[in-house]
């Protein structure tokens, strides 16, 4: 996760206790999908702002800073240059992002490609960091590449890879996702395995795919994540 020399100028620890956290970084972002799922078109049209839902994620993104302790609040830029650095072809990228959403919000149709609306998320998140500390830099991103825990990711999503990729590709709303599980495994193979797992829980809450709770929680104590960040939205196959 972020080191904790990067994010010295936030504002001091302890805004939020992890028990409140129920997700961070990147993923975090991708499930304010939640909010705007929830506005009626008529609703939609009255409260969003005239940049419309590019405005609003933005503004998500800017809020991530308020919402979280200085840690965690990094997060979302570490998730961002892990992706923009790494060799993923834009079309994997817009994938995971695009389940990760419920398909609620496709950078393509704003004109944009995946690392391109990443940019713009980062540079949203980066300005609001600035008005708070306008030295801050944040260091180059730190991926999770051990062998072993990419492994185990991939042995966590192959059992239910048939149920979520037939979800995603067939949601009840939101535009339909197609090559989910190839493209998660190219993440957590290819850029982070911590990132890699939590885009698959994303995914895996979204479309509301049974899970097994035990192993993912496991799995998300050795990435050291908060307390529910992954149990929060799970659909429990074990309960």
């Amino acid at each position: 996760m972020a080191d904790e020399d990067e994010v010295e100028g936030f504002a001091e620890d302890g805004f939020l206790e992890d028990l409140y956290t129920t997700d961070v970084g990147l993923t975090w972002l991708a499930s304010r999908w939640e909010v705007l799922g929830a506005l009626s078109e008529e609703d939609a049209r009255r409260h969003l702002p005239a940049g419309g839902p590019v405005a609003v994620w933005l503004g998500f993104a800017e809020l991530s800073v308020d919402e979280f302790d200085r840690s965690k609040a990094a997060r979302l830029g570490q998730d961002v240059q892990r992706l923009l650095r790494s060799s993923l072809p834009d079309d994997t990228i817009r994938t995971v992002w695009l389940a990760a959403t419920h398909g609620v919000f496709d950078p393509g149709e704003y004109g944009m490609s995946a690392r391109a609306w990443l940019g713009r998320t980062e540079q949203a998140w980066l300005a609001r960091v600035r008005r708070d500390d306008p030295t801050f830099v944040h260091l180059p991103p730190q991926p999770v590449v051990e062998g072993e825990l990419r492994r185990d990711v991939l042995a966590v999503i192959h059992p239910i890879a048939e149920r979520l990729s037939l979800a995603a590709g067939n949601p009840p709303f939101g535009t339909a996702v197609t090559g989910l599980v190839p493209a998660l495994e190219r993440v957590v193979t290819e850029c982070c395995a911590d990132l890699g797992h939590r885009l698959f829980l994303r995914a895996v809450k979204a479309y509301q795919v049974p899970a097994d709770r035990p192993a993912l929680v496991a799995l998300g104590e050795r990435f050291g994540y908060p307390q529910w960040v992954v149990p929060e939205g799970l659909n429990d196959r074990t309960g």
